[in-house]
């Protein structure tokens, strides 16, 4: 499974800097503020998503992609839970397939995988058949909110 640790900070921080998302990095002996799952999961606060260098990638792009797909109202009270329906948490999961093409050393195919390790569940049996198959009204939904273009590519715009 792919950690933070294993992608350089700088992409990291690239990724979230254009959506205006602030990275905490803390300490690996400390508990992730705003974590829902606990352990070495990401957590959020805010507009601030908060990770240690054995969180998994693929917690660190679900919470952000959390920030992107929620509004304005749910972000600025925002600690721990997002929250939001099953529409919106197929479009999270939608999208930080699609970011993880744009951070050096993550991809969509190893972020899948992270996925099914973590145990995602999708109706089609894994992350990359639903994706594919059965992810349409995850990626409307997007198109809707203004966070995906019509083509597929990410607006780097928050759900306002």
């Amino acid at each position: 499974m792919l950690l933070v640790s294993g992608v350089p900070r700088a992409t990291i921080d690239s990724l979230l800097q254009r959506y205006d998302i602030e990275l905490v990095q803390q300490e690996t002996d400390r508990a992730i503020t705003g974590s829902f799952w606990g352990d070495a999961e990401a957590g959020i606060v805010g507009r601030t998503v908060y990770v240690r260098e054995d969180t998994p990638m693929h917690s660190l792009l679900h919470e952000f992609c959390h920030l992107i797909c929620m509004t304005e109202r749910r972000r600025a009270g925002l600690e721990r839970d997002a929250g939001g329906d099953d529409l919106e948490e197929s479009a999270v999961c939608y999208l930080q397939v699609l970011l993880a093409d744009q951070l050096d050393g993550v991809g969509r195919d190893q972020l899948m995988l992270d996925m099914d390790a973590w145990g995602y569940s999708f109706r089609l049996g894994n992350t990359k058949d639903w994706f594919q198959n059965d992810a349409g009204d995850a990626a409307e939904f997007l198109m809707n909110h203004g966070l995906l273009t019509h083509a597929g590519i990410p607006t780097n715009r928050l759900r306002q």
